[in-house]
């Protein structure tokens, strides 16, 4: 069967201090795409604006962890940006996929009012600057409160995913998934809009419920599970966006490497944990492929 929505995109973390967002990203042993500004126009063909917001990225082919920063408070701020930073951390989710097809059918369940987007910013490529095109469509922040859900489509996608990019000294392959954490009383309406959301029937896994995408798995625990799930993690709200998976190859190395840095790691199940306290805002369970 196809699917509109079929991949973990990217995971984002925001916030006003992106250097020190980036300085420890790199300290957790990600190599990270340049600076990038991202720009705006009012219709096709008008001159390019800067946002408020900036990034960087941790590349691996097909997924991303975007590393967002406010740098300019003044300038305009079509992403929301402003309103989320109200608290900074994890509070990005874009899944992947077509978003043309996706869109009316949001529309339709009542999940998204945004329509179709286009994002356009510079990047510095092995030729030259080059300007990356993508499309998106945003999920109604009054329906969908754990965080900012929307789908991406890239239209340059080469320009995103520079071979230079892709190797990282932890040996990060990909995002493997993201972990929600919704009230107890919002639960099974929140299960539900996420199948909706993906088009597909949700599975269960123990306390987890996993809603399994071509690439990436979207799995969601109970704010009483959490616990068991993350064990001593904060719970920055009733409902959030609590974890990201990232499969590595070689889960020593990548432990050893991130120790050495000064940041302290934690086992958990069958691989270790970056506490979110650690990493800005994300709880980061790190895998083995």
């Amino acid at each position: 069967m196809a699917y509109d929505i079929d991949y973990i995109d990217h995971p984002g973390i925001l916030t006003r201090d992106l250097d020190g967002l980036e300085k420890r990203y790199q300290e957790l042993g990600f190599t990270l795409s340049p600076r990038s500004r991202h720009m705006l126009n009012d219709r096709p063909g008008a001159p390019l604006v800067p946002t408020c917001t900036a990034n960087r990225c941790a590349l691996f082919g097909e997924s991303y962890i975007e590393l967002l920063g406010i740098v300019d408070e003044s300038a305009p701020d079509p992403w929301r940006a402003k309103q989320m930073a109200a608290r900074e951390g994890f509070r990005i989710l874009q899944l992947g996929g077509d978003v043309e097809a996706a869109s009316p059918r949001l529309q339709e369940a009542g999940l998204s009012g945004s329509g179709v987007l286009a994002l356009e910013r510079d990047v510095e490529t092995e030729e030259g600057t080059r300007t990356m095109r993508a499309l998106s469509v945003h999920m109604d922040p009054r329906v969908i409160t754990e965080g900012y859900l929307g789908v991406a489509q890239h239209l340059t996608p080469g320009y995103v995913h520079q071979p230079r990019y892709l190797t990282h000294p932890n040996g990060a392959l990909r995002v493997g998934g993201v972990l929600v954490v919704i009230a107890d009383a919002d639960h099974e309406a929140v299960i539900a809009r996420y199948e909706r959301l993906l088009g597909r029937t949700a599975t269960r896994e123990g306390v987890r419920t996993v809603l399994t995408l071509r690439a990436g798995r979207v799995e969601i625990v109970r704010a009483s599970d959490a616990e068991e799930v993350l064990p001593g993690e904060p719970a920055p709200a009733a409902s959030y966006l609590a974890a990201m998976n990232i499969v590595v190859t070689d889960l020593d190395a990548a432990r050893d490497l991130i120790e050495g840095n000064g940041v302290v790691t934690r086992p958990l199940g069958d691989g270790f944990l970056v506490s979110a306290r650690d990493a800005y805002g994300a709880s980061l369970v790190f895998t083995a492929s």
